[in-house]
């Protein structure tokens, strides 16, 4: 059917020529005002897409004749702030020195503003990822010519500054971040008080100290006949591990925020502690006692009610171990360094003590659970021996990185009174773990295999230690100890967990359909005695 009105058919090109009009009209104007101001026509150009601008510059007006020559705009370009407009995106993408240092003290701010070169401001001819490797490359040529680089320039270039001078660079801990972050809010605020107490409570080493409590408690050999039915392994009770967690972790709280009342004097004085709620009096000293008593005071109930008392004694003489022994010896000796690695090994055996109460025969005395006539408390002991163990070459080379704060903020570490015996007890200490992975074996805690998948972990720590024992931490070696600590340790926790004795031939036999050993072996005893009565 034709239309009502031919005259109204369109050819297809009408409609784009009109925009095409249009587009000239408008940029005509443009040029026609900005002979009294030069900024209209850029803003009447930015009206208009790249692909309009080009095809009308290109193409010839039917009314106006030629084509209008449109002057060849600047590419726009998004600022670096859009891509670090906040403190999330610059923690990753190497910018982020202006919002670690404002919350730093007045004296620190100014002298890293005259010492560190202005690296992060953009370039306009630059994408923002480009100008931030240009700024890498300028930061290592600048260390290379003056034969180190300031502390604040390489950490926001990402270069190294462990050389052979001594070194002050290190990250802050959980505990500054989140001081740093409950700063930003009111001072009356809720989020402002919970980041303080959590900053108060050193968050990661607390979860570290929960979880070397927990591994054992799952390692423990238990009887089969607290297996329940409707599990494939035998398991505990999930309502004494709850206890067990929940007052570990007030322990832990409680300890470390008495260790912060001892001293925030020397924390003011070094770079990863300088931040800490006492030291920035986010929170008033009778606050923070409050908060240590009544952590420690619900955490050894919790532990004593929902556990055994030995695990809470064992959880309070921590918190006085920590609190009052290993902090004070800071200050006098280098042997607080192993009253330290004590507090790291006793959370093992809190969990070996917890399994221990629900299997035990007797009395349920601290005799029974971790002095066991029969050796089945050797297994705590074996953990306990890591956990102490593991602390020298994680310690000693975190340590020789900050070991001029150390020394300026009279704290008595090995890593600068005798930076070679630094070195020796971290490599003497890297070598035992070989012979405890084996005594777990030997202990009936974990499989053979153990011995065998641990030893790759076990020989790359003592790898590490030897280079760090051979260069004293410099040329690198420092750092390769610690990252090698850091990953060792979950390791070998999780392959002792795959590897726990019996658990997969329990599990091939609930597959398998086949009874278990155990569990007829102690249904015969019944029998038997029950025939004897």
């Amino acid at each position: 059917m034709r239309p009502p009105i031919s005259g109204l058919r369109l050819r297809p090109s009408v409609l784009e020529h009109a925009c095409w009009q249009c587009t000239t009209r408008a940029l005509l104007k443009a040029e026609q005002r900005s002979v009294g101001g030069a900024g209209s026509s850029a803003s009447a150009a930015r009206f208009f897409t790249k692909s309009t601008l080009s095809r009308t510059s290109a193409a010839a007006s039917p009314i106006t004749g030629p084509a209008v020559a449109v002057a060849a705009l600047p590419r726009q370009r998004f600022k670096a702030g859009y891509f670090v407009s906040n403190n999330l995106l610059a923690r990753f993408n190497g910018t982020h020195v202006a919002s670690s240092t404002e919350n730093a003290p007045a004296s620190v701010s100014a002298s890293a503003a005259t010492a560190a070169p202005d690296i992060t401001a953009p370039n306009p001819t630059l994408l923002p990822h480009r100008a931030r490797q240009a700024a890498r490359r300028n930061a290592a040529a600048a260390a290379a010519t003056n034969g180190s680089a300031t502390p604040i320039a390489a950490a926001a270039s990402g270069i190294s500054t462990e050389t052979d001078a001594p070194t002050s660079t290190m990250a802050p801990d959980a505990s500054s971040q989140l001081a740093a972050a409950a700063a930003r809010h009111p001072a009356d605020s809720l989020r402002r008080k919970f980041s303080s107490f959590l900053s108060l409570s050193k968050p990661r080493l607390t979860v570290l100290v929960v979880l070397s409590a927990m591994v054992p408690y799952a390692l423990y050999p238990v009887p089969a006949f607290l297996s329940s039915a409707a599990t494939v392994t035998p398991s505990l009770s999930p309502l004494t591990l709850l206890f067990l967690t929940t007052g570990t972790t007030l322990c832990s709280a409680a300890a470390n925020a008495l260790n912060m009342l001892y001293e925030p004097d020397t924390d003011a004085k070094m770079s990863r502690t300088r931040t800490r709620p006492l030291v920035r009096r986010l929170l008033s000293t009778k606050a923070a006692v409050f908060f240590a008593i009544g952590c420690g005071m619900v955490g050894t109930g919790a532990l004593f009610w929902g556990v055994n008392p030995t695990v809470a004694f064992l959880g309070a003489s921590n918190i006085v171990i920590y609190a009052g022994m290993y902090t004070p010896l800071k200050r006098l000796s280098a042997i607080n360094t192993w009253v330290g690695a004590i507090v790291g090994g006793i959370p093992p055996l809190m969990g070996w003590a917890a399994a221990a109460g629900e299997s035990a025969t007797a009395d349920g005395t601290w005799r029974e659970l971790l002095f066991a006539g029969d050796g089945s408390s050797l297994g705590g002991w074996l953990f306990a021996a890591i956990l102490f163990a593991w602390q020298f070459p994680h310690f000693m080379p975190l340590s020789w990185g900050i070991r001029e704060e150390y020394k300026a903020a009279g704290l008595r570490m090995l890593a600068w009174t005798n930076p070679a015996r630094n070195a020796r007890v971290a490599l003497r200490y890297s070598l035992v773990f070989i012979p405890l992975c084996l005594g777990l074996c030997a202990a009936g805690v974990t499989e053979w295999s153990f011995a065998v998948t641990s030893a790759p972990v076990n020989v790359w720590l003592i790898a590490e230690a030897v280079k760090f024992w051979r260069h004293e931490g410099h040329k690198g070696s420092a750092r390769g100890l610690f990252w090698a600590s850091v990953w060792h340790l979950p390791v070998v926790m999780v392959l002792a967990l795959a590897q726990k004795k019996g658990m997969w031939s329990r599990v091939w036999r609930s597959v398998a359909g086949e009874p278990d050993e155990d569990d007829d072996e102690y249904f015969d005893d019944e029998e038997d005695e029950g025939a004897a009565v």
